[in-house]
């Protein structure tokens, strides 16, 4: 079951974009402010944002996140001007969808959005190795530098990571990958840093 992150601040389309999502399937977890989203972002398979919330702005929001979040982002607004779309865009937004809209059209959005994060390959993987797997594949064919993954390895709440265990976790991963039939691999390059791909 994919978990949404709702972070919509009026009270009562937060309530029923929340009902009509989890018809769907979906667990949501529902917000109204963006300090709320910000602290909820890391456990979210897709979030759908509101551009305009009481404590900030989604679009300066999603900048933040991008720094350690590579999860789908659905911006939900009123805000239709193209200029605004495109500054969504540009924050790191992957869509957007203009009010009023149509459920069905947010729930095909979703999926949409939905397909473009990989499936994880079902193996034992330690918390690290597991977010250092996330984040390769999220960032799929792109090259990753070692301090791009340090960064968004590191954790407030537990998780430390740093240059030589990064090479360790790297070797271990690529160990436990290549027991799994029909997985990716992860590439190095001099210079550039690692990438996943699919081949």
């Amino acid at each position: 079951m994919n978990t949404i992150l709702l972070v919509e601040d009026d009270e009562i389309l937060n309530n029923n974009i929340k009902i009509a999502l989890e018809t769907e399937g979906y667990s949501v977890n529902a917000v109204r402010t963006a300090s709320a989203a910000e602290a909820a972002a890391q456990q979210a398979d897709l979030i759908i944002l509101d551009v305009m919330l009481p404590d900030g702005n989604g679009i300066e929001l999603c900048k933040r996140l991008r720094k350690n979040v590579q999860t789908p982002v659905i911006f939900l607004t009123s805000c239709d001007d193209e200029a605004d779309i495109v500054r969504g865009l540009d924050s790191g937004g992957d869509d957007y969808i203009t009010k009023p809209f149509r459920l069905r059209e947010l729930f095909s959005r979703i999926s949409a959005n939905l397909r473009r994060v990989p499936d994880v390959p079902e193996m034992e993987l330690t918390a690290v190795e597991q977010k250092l797997l996330n984040y390769l594949m999220l960032n799929r064919e792109h090259y990753l530098t070692r301090d791009q993954i340090l960064e968004y390895l590191w954790d407030s709440k537990g998780i430390f990571v740093n240059d030589n265990t990064l090479s360790v976790n790297i070797s271990r991963l690529r160990e436990k990958l290549s027991k799994s039939a029909g997985c990716g691999r992860i590439v190095t390059k001099r210079g550039m840093g690692y990438k996943w791909t699919d081949s």
